[in-house]
């Protein structure tokens, strides 16, 4: 049986007199790629933002590693890992000088070099922020989420704006994390991306979560309901083509 990490149950968020969150619950397992999907405003952030400390609930319980969210905030904080915005970084300061910073915040013994290894940036350790590629960019900020050795990470929308390659090869890295005993959660609004990396996916919409499985299984549930797509579907699509001409192997503008 697989070993449970995060237990949300019955979890609510009211602003004023609209519910963002309508009493959802669910359970992530151990090791697993868990992504978490919906439309914009469906919920899934603010979702997020609870278990991850940093914003407060209206009602429900959420249990991370065995621990209270209510009781255990700064303990909860310790084991996890949230990728910042763009804006959370000082553009002028290298990529060494950030992890320095990073670890010192969290009090944490860490290998610069050999955490930029894991994201495929040694060469680009001397380098400021603001000189990093948008790719280049995305990796680091998964790098900075591993400084405290998390037991979780959670990813926002981690692609948005890479081309086809940085995409892939971000793909691979998540995988890599998680082939490390890491648990990932995720958001994305690329399909094809949840279809690759998730082992499970909850759809929230207004507030609810309308469904949870992994993509293989929503995806045969909906052919057996009848549905046919309007038109044949190719063998590969675009994007493959593109990968294909121009190669898979990592490059930086």
């Amino acid at each position: 049986m697989k070993k449970t990490v995060i237990t949300v149950t019955d979890l609510v968020k009211n602003y004023g007199t609209f519910r963002a969150v309508k009493g959802i619950s669910f359970d992530v397992h151990e090791g697993e790629i868990f992504g978490l999907l919906g439309p914009n405003g469906a919920g899934k952030s603010t979702t997020l933002e609870i278990i991850e400390t940093l914003r407060q609930k209206t009602s429900g319980k959420v249990m991370v590693c065995g621990m209270d969210l209510d009781e255990d905030p700064d303990q909860i904080k310790k084991i996890i890992g949230v990728q910042l915005q763009s804006s959370g970084y000082y553009p002028g300061l290298t990529l060494l000088e950030l992890i320095e910073l990073f670890s010192g915040l969290y009090n944490a013994k860490v290998d610069p070099l050999a955490l930029l290894k894991m994201v495929n940036l040694t060469d680009k350790a001397k380098n400021k922020y603001k000189e990093l590629s948008g790719g280049q960019k995305q990796r680091f900020s998964i790098a900075t989420t591993l400084i405290n050795q998390p037991k979780i990470i959670f990813l926002d929308e981690p692609s948005t704006g890479l081309d086809p390659q940085a995409r892939r090869n971000l793909w691979e890295l998540i995988k890599d994390i998680r082939s490390q005993g890491t648990t990932v959660i995720i958001t994305t609004h690329y399909m094809d991306e949840a279809e690759q990396l998730c082992d499970r996916i909850a759809i929230i919409d207004e507030g609810k979560i309308i469904s949870l499985d992994s993509p293989d299984k929503m995806i045969d549930n909906l052919i057996n309901d009848g549905f046919e797509r309007p038109k044949q579907v190719k063998a590969a699509n675009l994007e493959d083509v593109f990968i294909h001409l121009t190669g898979k192997e990592m490059r930086d503008d």
